[in-house]
């Protein structure tokens, strides 16, 4: 199947039953609740992070040092939501973990609430918590999650869809005008669930 990204970066199509600990790369979207732009903004064409941005940015970048069976490959923060392509390289038996969760190493296929070690659900899933645990520690806050409550995937199966992935992710802050998660094209996300305090 063709990348769209239209498609791809709005509509999860995780396949029932499929492995998502086995090698291969996985096209990431994850939004900010509401798609509110906490990140920073599109300037001339290039993102601009704040201090938020650069949390996002910061612990993407050190996602293979707890899930060393995972490489980092394109990667992109927007002003509200994040682009990446995750590379699984090997079996994660024996991956370390950035958070305590409730792990069953035992399971084959994810459940809800019971993520499998190393999976691509796992992995998102600690990137997450792990951004908002740092945000709310500036906000002082607790608990609360800037996330919105799933992402987005797509498994790349060709080179050439990978490399049309790599395209739109490069080309993501160019595109942000006519981006459908710019707030101006949505007046849902007008309605903002945070007060920055900055």
């Amino acid at each position: 199947m063709p990348y769209d990204p239209q498609k791809h970066h709005r509509h999860s199509i995780r396949l029932k039953g499929y492995d998502y600990t086995q090698p291969g790369a996985y096209f990431i979207t994850i939004c900010t609740k509401g798609k509110q732009c906490l990140f920073g903004n599109v300037v001339n064409g290039e993102m601009q992070l704040n201090s938020l941005g650069h949390i996002a940015f910061n612990c993407w970048q050190t996602i293979p040092e707890h899930f060393p069976h995972i490489e980092l490959d394109t990667f992109v923060v927007m002003p509200n939501h994040i682009h990446g392509i995750l590379i699984i390289t090997d079996n994660p038996v024996g991956a370390r973990q950035c958070l305590a969760l409730n792990q069953h190493p035992n399971h084959n296929t994810e459940k809800f609430g019971q993520p499998v070690r190393g999976s691509i659900s796992t992995v998102i899933g600690s990137y997450k918590s792990v951004v908002s645990k740092r945000i709310n520690i500036i906000w002082q806050t607790k608990g609360q999650s800037i996330w919105q409550r799933n992402f987005y995937e797509h498994i790349g199966r060709e080179q050439k869809s990978i490399d049309n992935i790599r395209e739109y992710i490069v080309n993501n802050p160019q595109r942000w005008a006519d981006d459908p998660e710019n707030p101006r094209h949505n007046s849902d996300i007008l309605d903002y669930l945070f007060d920055i305090p900055f």
